[in-house]
Formats: C-alpha cells, sequence, structure tokens
C-alpha cells in the first residue's frame, strides 16, 4: 500500500496560489490513480481533483474548475495540486490518497494533510 504525506499549504490572500505537494513511499506509485481531498470548517471531505496513474486524464470538482490544476511526477513519486485564484471558501485541510477510477477514494485512510487558509 502507498503511504502518501501532503506539504505546501499556508496562509494566503485571496486571488493568491498555492502549491500542494503529495511525496509517495512504495513502489507502487505508478499503478495508483491519485486524488486530492479538502475538509473545511464544519464540512464534509469532499473530492477536489484526481489523475489517472499514466497522468492522462484528470477530473476536477466543478468549485475548483479552471483554478487548480492537478499533475504528477511518477519518476519523483510526487503528485501536486496548482491552486490558482483562492478564495476563502477554498480554506481546508487537504488530502491526497488513492482513489478508484471513479474518483472515490480506494481506502478509509488519511494522512495528516495541509492546511490551506484563505483570507479575505
Amino acid at each position: 500500500q502507498v503511504q502518501l504525506v501532503e506539504s505546501g499549504g499556508g496562509l494566503v490572500q485571496a486571488g493568491g496560489s498555492l502549491r500542494l505537494s503529495c511525496a509517495a513511499s512504495g513502489r507502487t506509485f505508478t499503478s495508483y490513480f491519485l486524488g486530492w481531498f479538502r475538509q473545511g470548517p464544519g464540512k464534509e471531505r469532499e473530492f477536489v481533483a484526481g489523475i489517472s496513474a499514466s497522468g492522462g486524464s484528470m477530473s476536477y470538482a466543478d468549485s475548483v474548475k479552471g483554478r487548480f490544476t492537478i499533475s504528477r511526477d511518477n519518476a519523483k513519486n510526487t503528485v501536486y495540486l496548482q491552486m490558482n485564484s483562492l478564495k476563502p471558501e477554498d480554506t481546508a485541510v487537504y488530502y491526497c490518497a488513492p482513489v478508484t477510477t471513479h474518483w472515490q477514494a480506494r481506502y478509509d485512510y488519511w494522512g495528516q494533510g495541509t492546511q490551506v487558509t484563505v483570507s479575505s
């Protein structure tokens, strides 16, 4: 099972950008579809973006389309989430996780995540 560690969060003003990284351990990284999820204050965890094992297919939540870009570097065992034009409602803890081909979390296991706070 792949182990994932998120980083890159922080405090940013509305309209700003952040790039999240998710570093994976394990030789099976390249076989996994991967996704980013987030959980805002008082909200349920929600899907943000996903990418196929090869990187050739992506999916985004409607709320982030056109602003966020998911990518992966299989040589570095890392998946990224470039977040532009950030809004206060993007404030959340962001997690990466293996996903199914239907962009649902594959396992009921979550890392520590990385906090993103967007000020107005």
